[in-house]
């Protein structure tokens, strides 16, 4: 029989110290104890581990050793796996809870639907699972938090209380048991079972802190045993038997006085079992921590607040300070990528130099910038926290898809799903490639934003004869499979799921495909595959929802799941998160991230009971995940090597500090002239390296001889290639913005159409422009007494046809309501100078002396008894100012130039023009009027002929904004200029391009 300790010893509490291994020294312990037994007496010791990493890392050890004997290990979160502790049925998957709650949660906004909106479903129902499981752990029943008092609340939290309460059947006896509902039963049970018949053999719970209430349970049970023991990791050595007891008196109160300090949950521990904390003894003796000095600092560092006077009486008699830090680096990062880049050189240093690095942080934006900067070394580092699952292709390919039931499909979302590497892998993906390609060109880009089986059938039509076979049968089924007729209303979640994942392998087989291509394969497809497992197994237990709550739901639960990448990542480079820390070791431990609200992470909102009701409840309150966090960093700054590294600036504002790194750099700067010294350099040594990271982010000058800025452009094209037309507006660019016109005339370059037409003020001009000629048109004979309405019934129709926006018609149509009053006035005065005559007619005109040829269409133009002619432009913006129509603005002046020489359609003879007018109608409608004289217009043309003429020179450039009228505002071809590696200070450069071969 196996026996390691005196039977009349219990409890028997034991810890690591603080910068132990504590795995190492857990088997030293055991090894101790064990002397003088048969080798196979260790295989009867049963240990319980705090989680499967802490397992995993004792079974390598032990490995590491060669062949021999193992104890038992198992976590102490598996302990609800157990099936053979007196029929405890098996629980219910985490899946279908959530599937259940969600389904109440869902009738509840229903009732209430301030409570929350159907958006947050899923995130609702795994909160209040993550309550469940808390008061399981913690014995609160939902009586317990019936009867709370929530009369000094707000009424928020009496409807949270009262559907808390309506969860009183999962905590029923014979009611389905949750996996931690399940974990407490078991653990509950295995301890009544030891009272009656205490098992004959060792058990150890290790690495624990007790943080949850069922584990605290079955830690005081084991302790209790005849040859049973538990094992605290890192505790605190230098820390006064004063301040272990003063832990424990303030629960509620300010700063690191209660359960947010790091040695809290120690404290707690000893203190169940009525032991001292201070008198706690170590499990292994000849283990000492691997800096002793740096420790007491920290322990120091991290006294409760109440008690930080004690840092002037101590503080200056802290031992061998420069021994403590010297392997210490405070890197105060100016901003994130900084501090990545920093954090990258260090790690491919410790690879160049042959030690272990583990970088250690939770902020998982910060670790994946390391990643990427470590890539430039092809560096890949090992992450135990892996890819979360929505963020691999497989994974928001099944997002979009989901997407696909919510109504209309967009057109951004048939693209997206079209162009996803998994859709249409099964086979023939270049064709399909490049249909899709052509078809999003051809017949998508600057149509409707809700494609439809007439979108493709059209564009079919358009192609040429040899290509339409093959276009109509991928188009038909593009209609298929993502544009046929969807099933509305409320649907049973496993309808949902089970068309979703049907329609996604319909799309990832392909048109010609005979398997779901690679939806299924890799590291992610295999997580994919398992995730529409867990689907079809447990839908039935979902009620019915519509399909945009499917989505969110969906989007929830793969969020949560992860996915470790199947590469081969470097041995000795390693991204941990705060647990993996616990129970690992490394030569360099770089602690990333350390401001408040990353490190520790701030408080989540609770949408079930606020602070001051989970404390009377008796469930854990933030501080506890704080303490924990705060256990984490001392633990962690115990390394050999350490780095303490944060960014100053964060994308928006200043950063905070982590508290922990606060106290630390308020206790050296000011404890002695040594402790500053020891702190100057470890913010010195950070300094080194956030400079190597400035620098390798930086050209080097032999890089800037091949990438320097470029220069204000202005290509001079040679004559025969310039335009040898323009539209009137287009002088305006000319005059402007000559470079546009190059692009546009010369390079023949235009910007896509957007993949969906926007409402934006071009085409609320165009709309206006529509519904005001269809106006005059209908009311040439006069205007009647109803004008108005029927200037707004006009309006309605062109809305309703070309404004297929319900929010954007809503205020076109408001804001033309506002102007009719003012346009009705005016126009009154226009019939009374002039009848209507023309609408929105083309004009061509070469302009005399030039070989340019003038196109443009006249809004409106009326005539006057005499013959003369009015030219109106319509403008939904403002209209130009005398200095901008003289410098800038020629389109109507040009416009009544081509009056003048009969260039309009259906015009018989050139007309002399009496009136020439922008009608504004904007937020303040105005009206510019002018009636120009001969000298007016033979100006305009003279000034006109010196411009084209200017420009029809081989020697004249076509510069980048030359004349703006927002210096910010970003033009189409600002990107092709290289706009930003210039301004508008500088002188441009004419430079001579292409041939001349005329």
């Amino acid at each position: 029989m196996t026996r390691l300790f005196d039977p009349s010893d219990s409890p028997r509490l034991f810890a690591t110290p603080i910068g132990v291994d504590f795995c190492s020294a857990l088997i030293k312990g055991l090894d101790d104890r064990m002397a003088g037994q048969p080798p196979e007496a260790i295989a009867r010791v049963e240990i319980h581990v705090a989680n499967a990493r802490l397992q995993r890392r004792i079974q390598t050890l032990y490995a590491e050793r060669g062949a021999g004997f193992l104890p038992r290990i198992r976590p102490v979160t598996a302990l609800g796996d157990l099936a053979d502790l007196a029929g405890v049925p098996p629980a219910i998957s985490p899946l279908r809870l959530r599937l259940m709650l969600a389904e109440q949660i869902g009738r509840l906004i229903d009732r209430t639907p301030d409570l929350a909106p159907r958006t947050a479903l899923y995130d609702l129902s795994d909160s209040l699972a993550d309550l469940m499981a808390e008061m399981f752990e913690e014995q609160v029943t939902p009586e317990m938090v019936r009867d709370l008092d929530v009369a000094g609340h707000s009424d928020h939290w009496a409807r949270a209380q009262a559907f808390v309460t309506a969860i009183t059947s999962y905590f029923a006896e014979e009611a389905a048991l949750t996996p931690e509902a399940r974990a407490a039963r078991v653990t509950d049970r295995l301890i009544r079972q030891w009272q009656v018949a205490p098992p004959d053999h060792p058990v150890i719970v290790a690495g624990s802190t007790g943080s949850r209430g069922a584990t605290l349970r079955l830690m005081e049970a084991v302790a209790r045993l005849t040859q049973g023991a538990v094992i605290l990791p890192g505790i605190d050595r230098d820390m006064p038997a004063a301040i272990w007891h003063r832990l424990l008196e303030g629960r509620q109160g300010q700063g690191l006085a209660g359960e947010d300090h790091p040695q809290f949950r120690l404290a707690k521990v000893a203190s169940v079992m009525g032991l001292d904390p201070a008198q706690v003894p170590d499990w292994a003796d000849g283990v000492p921590p691997v800096n002793a000095a740096r420790n007491a600092a920290v322990s120091l560092a991290l006294r409760p607040a109440p008690v930080t006077d004690q840092w002037r009486d101590e503080g200056p008699g802290l031992p061998d300070l420069q021994h403590a830090f010297g392997a210490v680096t405070l890197l105060e990062a100016p901003s994130p990528q900084v501090e990545a880049g920093a954090i990258a050189l260090r790690l491919r240093k410790a690879v160049a130099d042959g030690q272990r690095a583990a970088l250690v942080s939770p902020d998982r934006v910060l670790t994946r910038q390391v990643a990427a900067a470590l890539d430039r070394w092809r560096i890949t580092p090992d992450d135990s926290a892996g890819v979360p699952l929505d963020q691999t292709v497989a994974g928001r390919f099944l997002r979009l898809v989901a997407e696909v039931f919510t109504g209309p499909i967009t057109a951004e979302l048939l693209i997206a799903i079209l162009s996803n590497p998994m859709c249409h892998s099964g086979a023939d993906r270049g064709p399909h490639l490049r249909l899709m390609r052509e078809f999003e060109l051809g017949g998508l880009r600057g149509k409707s934003g809700f494609p439809s089986p007439t979108t493709l059938a059209d564009w079919v039509e358009r192609l040429k004869p040899e290509q339409q076979a093959e276009a109509r049968a991928w188009a038909d089924w593009v209609c298929d499979t993502l544009l046929a007729p969807q099933v509305e209303g409320e649907q049973p979640f496993a309808r949902h799921a089970e068309r979703h994942i049907a329609l996604a392998e319909a799309l990832a087989q392909g048109r010609t495909g005979e398997t779901t291509g690679e939806m299924y394969l890799q590291d992610a497809g295999r997580e994919i595959a398992k995730l529409a497992a867990d689907l079809r197994a447990e839908g039935d237990a979902g009620g019915a929802m519509s399909a945009r709550d499917y989505a969110d739901m969906f989007g929830g639960l793969i969020s949560d799941r992860q996915v470790r990448e199947g590469l081969r990542p470097h041995a000795q480079v390693l991204i941990w998160g705060t647990q993996e820390a616990r129970v690992q070791g490394a030569d360099l431990v770089i602690l990333a991230g350390l401001n408040e609200g990353t490190w520790p992470a701030a408080p989540e909102a609770d949408p079930w009971l606020n602070r001051a009701l989970r404390a009377e409840a008796g469930l854990r309150l933030p501080d506890r995940v704080i303490g924990l966090s705060a256990h984490d960093f001392q633990q962690a700054i115990a390394a050999p090597e350490v780095w303490l590294s944060r960014a100053r600036r964060d994308a928006e504002t200043d950063t905070v500090p982590a508290r922990w790194l606060n106290r630390l750099t308020n206790l050296l700067g000011g404890a002695s002239d040594v402790s500053a010294q020891v702190l100057a350099q470890m913010r010195h040594r950070g300094e080194a390296w956030i400079a190597l990271a400035e620098a390798l982010a930086s050209p080097t000058p032999e890089q800037m001889d091949g990438a320097r800025p470029a220069p204000r452009p202005a290509p001079a094209p040679p004559a025969p290639a310039r335009p040898r037309s323009l539209s009137v507006t287009q002088i305006e660019k000319l005059i402007r913005d000559p470079y546009e016109i190059y692009a546009r005339k010369v390079l023949r370059l235009k910007p896509l159409d957007p993949l969906r037409p926007q409402p934006d003020a071009a085409v609320r001009g165009t709309v206006l422009h529509d519904v005001l000629n269809r106006f005059v048109e209908d009311t040439r004979a006069g205007l009647p007494m109803d004008a108005a309405d029927r200037l707004l019934a006009i309006a309605d129709a062109v809305l309703e046809d070309q404004a297929p926006w319900p929010a954007a018609r809503r205020l076109w149509r408001a804001r033309l309501a506002r102007i009719v009053p003012h346009f009705l006035r005016t126009e009154g005065e226009r019939r009374g100078f002039a009848e209507p005559w023309l609408m929105e007619t083309r004009a061509e005109w070469a302009v005399p002396g030039t070989a340019m040829t003038l196109r443009g269409t006249a809004d409106r133009i009326d005539r006057l008894p005499d013959g003369r002619v009015a030219i109106y432009d319509y403008k939904t913006g403002s209209v130009p100012t005398e200095k901008q129509e003289r410098a800038f603005n020629k389109q109507l002046w040009i416009e009544a130039l081509m009056a003048e020489n009969g260039a309009f359609d259906r015009q018989d003879t050139p007309a002399e023009v009496a009136r020439i007018a922008y009608l504004g109608l904007g937020a303040s409608p105005a009206t510019v009027a002018h009636d120009p004289t001969p000298s007016d217009l033979a100006e305009v043309r003279e000034g006109l002929q010196r411009l084209l003429a200017h420009f029809a020179d081989a020697g004249t450039g076509y510069t980048s904004r030359r004349a703006v009228f927002e210096a910010r505002y970003t033009r189409d071809f600002d990107h092709l200029a290289r706009y930003g590696e210039w301004d508008e200070t500088e002188e441009a450069r004419v430079q001579p391009v292409g041939r001349d071969d005329g």
